[in-house]
């Protein structure tokens, strides 16, 4: 791995780990719908804008059904499960589903024949469904019906951004990045923004949750899926993906620490597993990619 993607990487982990305080406020100022597509139309807006200031060409049309299903997952699918899910079941216990995302993204790549299963991804699958039955099963608080149904949207979210990363890596490689961010958030803002009609903004926002949205908007999504989807385009996509990892390192101790949400040993134990069958998914133990050099 470069320098410069290195860089890249990192950044990546440390933003969209604290953006999950950040959902936090823009979810209870906007809603959870004006969450998503506010925050999706304001980041597609400011990258068409640099664009145009830059004399960037961006053809979205002659690509235009790839980038609508970028669209509709990455971004729409995506936020929508996790603005509607985290406050429902805490910011700790919806980082750590959000490390199931490179199993979802092996399973979705396994049936489109973009990578081979091998009896290690086996497992590895199998240990981190196993993983997520912990987490569900044994959390910190009461297992409500709201406790479910925020643990199934955030799953449902976090399948949604592997089926998008697989698009892009199978429908849009090549493709700059910039015109690829910009046509998924347009696209995913426009979908959503019909259901605030049907679930408004509460009220008038304070000033701190205009901040919040700005920010989850400018730099949490727009600068961040750019250097995603250059990270895809120089790494691959299971290389990227693999960055989910440390954002659940980081919004777990904001959750646990800064927020002071409980967690349980069994949970805890749940994300260990979790990482373990990620680690053997993408191949990524020392031992493995020893063995693998050596064959």
């Amino acid at each position: 791995m470069q320098p410069r993607d290195l860089a890249s990487y990192l950044f990546l982990a440390l933003a969209w780990g604290l953006s999950f305080l950040v959902i936090l406020h823009v979810v209870d100022g906007f809603g959870w719908v004006g969450a998503v597509s506010l925050r999706a139309l304001i980041a597609g807006s400011a990258l068409l804008l640099f664009a145009r200031l830059t004399g960037r060409r961006l053809r979205f049309t002659a690509r235009f059904w790839p980038l609508a299903l970028v669209g509709a997952t990455t971004v729409a699918g995506q936020l929508i499960g996790l603005s509607y899910g985290t406050p429902l079941i805490g910011t700790a216990m919806a980082a750590i589903i959000v490390a199931a995302i490179p199993l979802f993204s092996m399973i979705i790549a396994q049936l489109w024949g973009l990578e081979r299963m091998t009896p290690s991804r086996l497992l590895g699958l199998a240990l981190g469904m196993g993983g997520i039955v912990l987490l569900v099963g044994f959390p910190a608080v009461p297992v409500t019906a709201s406790f479910i149904l925020g643990c199934v949207a955030c799953l449902a979210g976090c399948f949604c951004a592997a089926l998008g990363s697989n698009v892009v890596s199978a429908r849009l490689a090549g493709v700059d990045a910039l015109e690829v961010t910009s046509a998924a958030f347009l696209i995913g803002g426009l979908m959503t923004l019909p259901l605030l009609l049907i679930i408004p903004v509460p009220g008038w926002p304070r000033p701190l949750d205009w901040a919040a949205l700005f920010t989850s908007a400018l730099v949490m999504s727009a600068l961040t899926y750019v250097l995603y989807f250059k990270l895809v385009a120089s790494i691959g996509a299971t290389r990227s993906i693999s960055v989910e990892f440390a954002v659940t390192i980081v919004a777990v101790f904001v959750g646990a620490v800064v927020l002071g949400e409980p967690l349980t040993g069994m949970q805890l134990a749940g994300a260990a597993i979790i990482v373990l069958g990620c680690l053997l998914v993408l191949d990524l133990l020392p031992g493995m990619r020893a063995r693998k050099r050596r064959a």
